[in-house]
């Protein structure tokens, strides 16, 4: 078959008029607008701007989900007596514990930080911090103070914590004092360990040259800037102190205050490092009574920030000499100053560093 080629169309005058050939094609279909072009110098301004929102977006779930984690690893416990307690009372007290139990220890922690492998839980650190209307108050109570308590007759008052746990020194603290404790705040040798490294360390200043063995401690005489093995050492040591166990719940008050200092430099929340390790550290051997929430938590960590001496009162309960048994006198009348949230009418003769008078 022969291909048939289509002829083309013409046009003209007429019959005898000219002729022209003519093909029809399609037009082109109309260009959609451009969109106008971004300044590129316009991009580079804003691009900054959004990864800075994006680190401060990251930043802000950094500070809120570490103290939520560390919440979640903190133990509650059922730290408070049944029966006949103090009436509520103006301001809030905490009542915290220093531990001195061996249980969390592996042999080489027990080894490392000195604390050898008695038996049992006591007390080495028993403190009242008392946060209200005036300056925050941190009171050591020693722990050999002789007292009464239930169940057990007139003993020291550390021994409460072996015979009964949070609950009867509980009990033995209000009925003895009369002072209302709305919150219970324990920590342990790895906490307190811990807590001094992540702040990187304290200053400690001896005026004399400071030897033992029972506590690990070998410090020569001056300033020293101590790691937490060494602060717990300072803290545990008695029988290098004049007065004995007055002057280690001096020197247990020293270091608290100085990790409070440490805690709220500004340096705290911009090193996301030490940021962490501070939650971590004071997290990891802490236990609070059930009811402690973190609002109070936080309140209580606030509130150790502010009892340097300067800020805030810190001191020992009022006694008559190293048998530590309490100044009935001065006690009373410190101890009801506490209670009714009065603590700026609190005299240097009532608050000194031993608990012995002012000279």
């Amino acid at each position: 078959m022969m291909p048939v080629i289509p002829r083309p169309e013409t046009s003209g005058d007429g019959p005898g008029g000219p002729r022209r050939t003519s093909t029809t094609t399609a037009a082109p279909p109309p260009r959609p607008p451009r969109a106008p072009e971004k300044n590129p110098r316009e991009k580079k301004k804003r691009s900054p701007w959004r990864i800075v929102r994006i680190v401060l977006l990251v930043w802000l779930v950094f500070l809120i989900a570490v103290p939520v984690w560390a919440w979640s690893r903190i133990d509650k416990v059922d730290a408070f007596p049944s029966g006949d307690r103090p009436d509520k009372q103006p301001g809030t007290t905490y009542l915290l514990v220093g531990s001195d139990s061996r249980e969390n220890l592996s042999k080489e922690q027990r080894k490392r930080l000195g604390t050898g492998d008695a038996a049992g839980r006591r007390t080495d650190t028993i403190m009242l911090l008392h946060a209200g209307s005036g300056p925050n108050l941190l009171l050591s109570i020693p722990r050999d103070s002789p007292v009464d308590i239930p169940g057990h007759g007139r003993t020291k008052i550390n021994a409460a914590f072996a015979f009964g746990g949070p609950k009867l020194l509980v009990r033995t603290i209000e009925q003895n004092t009369g002072v209302r404790i709305d919150h219970y705040v324990e920590i342990g040798f790895g906490g307190f360990v811990n807590s001094v490294d992540a702040v990187g360390g304290i200053r400690v200043c001896t005026k004399d040259r400071l030897v033992d063995p029972l506590a690990n401690l070998r410090m020569s005489k001056g300033c020293h800037h101590v790691d937490g093995v060494t602060a717990l050492a300072y803290s545990r040591t008695r029988h290098t102190q004049q007065f004995g166990d007055v002057d280690r719940a001096k020197n247990q008050r020293k270091v608290v205050s100085q990790v409070g200092d440490k805690v709220k430099s500004p340096w705290t929340v911009i090193n996301p490092v030490r940021y962490f390790r501070v939650a971590d550290a004071g997290s990891g051997s802490l236990r609070i009574s059930k009811g402690t929430g973190p609002f109070a938590l936080a309140q209580f960590a606030w509130a150790m920030t502010r009892v340097n001496g300067t800020n805030g009162l810190t001191c020992s309960m009022p006694i008559v000499g190293l048998s530590t048994e309490w100044d009935r006198t001065r006690a009373l009348a410190l101890l009801k100053l506490v209670k009714e949230d009065r603590t700026d009418d609190i005299g240097k003769d009532l608050c000194t560093p031993t608990g012995l008078p002012s000279r």
